[in-house]
């Protein structure tokens, strides 16, 4: 299980914190009781950065031959047709 250490203690002893994250340990950082943060080895971070590339690699090879539009069509359809475009009225 990780430590907890709240913000205070992770200030006051942060070269203490890396060296554990360095060694493979996890250190949850809460606030008022509240875990928001963590500091992790660093393979941990990669692991979760290759994860989240593939799983976005996955998702975009499921559209490859799905029709495409420019960037001004799809700004039309975000923010409707610029001022004075054919087809408004003036």
């Amino acid at each position: 299980m990780a430590d907890e250490l709240n913000i205070r203690e992770v200030r006051a002893h942060l070269a203490e914190v890396l060296s554990r994250a360095e060694a493979g340990e996890v250190t949850v950082i809460t606030r008022k009781g509240e875990r928001v943060g963590a500091v992790v080895p660093i393979e941990i971070l990669d692991a979760i950065e290759d994860a989240e590339d593939e799983l976005l690699a996955r998702e975009a090879e499921k559209h490859r031959n799905e029709p495409t539009v420019s960037m001004a069509e799809l700004l039309a359809d975000l923010f409707g047709a610029p001022p004075g475009a054919a087809g408004s009225a003036a």
